[in-house]
């Protein structure tokens, strides 16, 4: 590839990758996951700390997980390390949130109302929406904000390399709402988990994968200062 396509690639990739909630079966090649997670490696961090474990669960360990975590959803077994306030999202953020929400909602035919439906889709999020593998990133114990910003970079990476490699994704912080439940079903110790990826190839007969959310215009987030 010249120089000159780089950008057309690089937009192909970036405005191409988006939140995958439905999977085919298939597993990716082990070969092509290490070259996946080896790239994703090459991660920008705080003075090159890579403060990120990354958990890639598959195969028997991934369906023991997803029954972990169904059940521990069932008793309402909630345990986070860092803290969550819907209160967060608020103005433009919260009005962002919503038409997302309308957007994957009514892709399933899910009306406002149904509640039911909706906890039932939301609960295959703990299923990985079918997909075979889940990546679940994990800090030190001591870990704090600064930290995560490093692991959320990784995530970025991390996802883009899924992309570059024709493998889909979707990042998923409601895994990191059973951090006890995840550590007792993997056998760690004492590391922070900040949120979780899900991947494999899409089902592209999913209509929930055809949801395609805006982006906010240019100036609503970015100002440039000369």
């Amino acid at each position: 590839m010249s120089t000159a396509q780089l950008p057309d690639y690089a937009h192909e990739l970036i405005r191409g990758r988006r939140a995958t909630r439905a999977f085919r079966p298939d597993p990716v090649p082990e070969d092509t996951l290490r070259e996946v997670f080896a790239l994703a490696s090459a991660a920008p961090s705080n003075s090159n700390t890579q403060p990120w474990h990354v958990e890639v669960v598959s195969g028997a360990v991934r369906d023991r997980l997803s029954e972990d975590l169904l059940a521990a959803h069932a008793s309402n077994h909630l345990s986070l390390d860092f803290p969550y306030d819907h209160d967060m999202y608020a103005g433009p953020l919260a009005e962002r949130r919503r038409e997302a929400g309308e957007a994957m909602y009514g892709a399933l035919g899910i009306g406002r109302d149904e509640h039911g439906k909706r906890e039932a889709f939301n609960a295959e999020s703990l299923r990985f929406y079918g997909a075979p593998h889940v990546a679940l990133l994990f800090m030190p114990p001591n870990a704090e904000e600064r930290m995560a910003a490093d692991v959320g970079m990784y995530g970025q990476t991390l996802l883009l390399s899924l992309a570059a490699h024709g493998i889909a994704s979707c990042p998923q912080g409601l895994l990191s709402f059973y951090a006890d439940t995840i550590r007792a079903s993997l056998g760690i110790e004492n590391r922070k988990i900040l949120f979780g990826v899900s991947f494999g190839y899409a089902d592209t007969t999913a209509p929930v994968n055809s949801v395609a959310v805006p982006r906010a215009a240019l100036h609503e987030t970015t100002r440039f200062h000369s």
